[in-house]
């Protein structure tokens, strides 16, 4: 019988292949250096079609276990719009945007997703290693249950301390702020991308923080296990639409070769 860690430890004899596709390596430099907080929008509105599509490649982003932890609003009622332009405190990023898309990271839709993933697994023409299976079927319900009340969290943050005293061993998630962290690190991942399709599209974006999340989920009535990550507003980009030349500090201080 394969041990769930094998996912982790060997290399999976999936019967699978992609190759890796041409890439515009200068274009794609284009698109980062050009992406920029837009803070003030003209009245040119974004096409569906575009928006669409980059709803649909932000879903192309990596996420953990590929378990997608995130929802992504795209607000297009004009009272609730009106109101989410409020709720991020009037700003013009918000208050000129031709659209704005409300981030969810979801805490609570991991088993959901697990069980998408066996299905989608097991109904494959293709065979699926048991490994990966099992991956899904032990290690993710151990990994990211919680418990009722969290009663679990504790105790899964003393066994993994007393098991990491012997090899290489994941700290958490161990309790809801872990799951909170590792929620929203996937879904800020899936913001990237719909950031960046937007200037790849022509159209710019700004991530928005400073709002009221709390209303903002009552105003879209998210369950209490879903929490706002940001607001991202999009549309084209006014002549005073940024704010200040890009400043960046002295790459010494974050990139490190060890």
């Amino acid at each position: 019988m394969p041990k769930a860690t094998e996912i982790f430890e060997k290399v999976p004899a999936f019967d699978y292949s992609e190759a890796a596709a041409n890439t515009d390596p200068a274009a794609f430099e284009t698109v980062v250096r050009t992406r920029r907080s837009t803070r003030v929008y003209t009245d040119e509105p974004v096409p569906e079609e575009v928006m669409r599509r980059c709803l649909e490649l932000t879903l192309l982003a990596p996420n953990s276990s590929n378990l997608q932890p995130w929802e992504f609003h795209w607000v297009r009622d004009a009272k609730k719009k009106a109101e989410l332009s409020r709720l991020c405190l009037g700003q013009p990023a918000a208050a000129t945007a031709a659209e704005l898309v409300v981030c969810v990271a979801r805490l609570d839709t991991w088993d959901r997703n697990r069980k998408l993933m066996l299905e989608a697994m097991e109904c494959s023409d293709r065979e699926t290693p048991e490994s990966a299976l099992k991956y899904y079927r032990t290690l993710v319900p151990l990994a990211y249950g919680q418990g009722p009340w969290g009663i679990f969290g504790p105790i899964k943050k003393l066994l993994f301390w007393l098991m990491a005293l012997r090899k290489p061993m994941p700290r958490g998630p161990s309790g809801k702020a872990d799951l909170r962290v590792w929620a929203h690190k996937s879904t800020a991942l899936g913001c990237q991308n719909l950031m960046l399709s937007l200037r790849a599209f022509g159209y710019d974006s700004c991530p928005m923080e400073g709002m009221d999340s709390s209303r903002i989920g009552k105003l879209l009535e998210l369950p209490r296990t879903a929490e706002v990550c940001m607001v991202i507003s999009a549309g084209k980009r006014a002549k005073n639409g940024i704010y200040g030349e890009q400043i960046r500090f002295d790459p010494a201080l974050f990139l490190f070769e060890v």
